[in-house]
């Protein structure tokens, strides 16, 4: 794997949320590509690079847990922040004690992953055309050496700024723990969240802007199949919108 690195996350507890579940809070399986993808970028990351996840290892039995928790029924809408922004004046709180509710929620706990990912240059040229001198290995160093210090952006976290995740680089010469023994063999985990892409939109919703184009957020899914507890991630183009 061409510029590729190996890194074990783990935690108590974890939870990653199935988009289906509108009320309650139910946790895939196993980690998400996305998740997997904001461990990393929540260690390094610069806007010329994505990081692309090549596969996610359990390193640990599937374990899950109830649980309820504290949350907000409301939220800040766009256009208060806007109108807030303009005049320069404003208030852009919520009373949580005014808009607190619980929700039960199945997540996961004793957790352990393996990451393999790998870097990406969003624009490999300069601007007079020619091909830079392998900017991946720049920023695969980069993030070694952060990784190996424990330096991070922002904590990371397993899919909620709840759950903290612990990080460790693995050496180019070290592999991850064997897999559990009850996880050994092919499972089929269904449909997962592989990431949110974002698609050019003609209907004049601005969600995003990049680089003056107008684009919409569009979940997309992939069929997991985990192999003695192995998940291989599919490119894009392999994906379901």
């Amino acid at each position: 794997m061409a510029f590729g690195i190996k890194l074990e996350v783990w935690g108590d507890y974890a939870s990653f949320n199935r988009p289906e579940m509108k009320v309650e809070r139910v946790s895939y399986d196993v980690m998400t590509p996305s998740a997997a993808r904001g461990v990393l970028e929540a260690i390094y990351w610069k806007p010329e690079m994505r990081w692309v996840v090549d596969a996610i290892r359990v390193l640990a039995p599937i374990r899950f847990t109830h649980v309820r928790r504290n949350e907000i029924s409301d939220k800040i809408s766009a256009d208060t922040v806007g109108t807030v922004m303009k005049r320069g004046r404003g208030r852009l709180g919520i009373a949580v004690e005014d808009h607190r509710q619980q929700r039960a929620a199945m997540i996961l706990r004793d957790v352990r992953y393996g990451i393999e990912a790998h870097v990406e240059i969003l624009d490999p040229t300069e601007s007079d055309g020619s091909m830079l001198d392998h900017p991946e290995a720049k920023h695969l160093e980069a993030f070694k050496r952060r990784a190996a210090r424990g330096q991070c952006f922002h904590h990371p976290y397993l899919g909620c700024r709840e759950f903290p995740a612990c990080f460790r680089l693995l050496g180019d010469d070290e592999n991850f723990a064997e897999c559990p023994e009850e996880l050994r063999g092919e499972r089929d985990l269904g449909y997962m969240l592989w990431d949110v892409d974002f698609v050019e939109d003609g209907k004049g919703n601005v969600v995003e802007s990049n680089r003056g184009r107008r684009l919409m957020p569009m979940p997309r899914f992939f069929s997991a199949r985990m192999k003695d507890g192995r998940i291989e991630i599919p490119p894009l183009a392999k994906t379901r919108g």
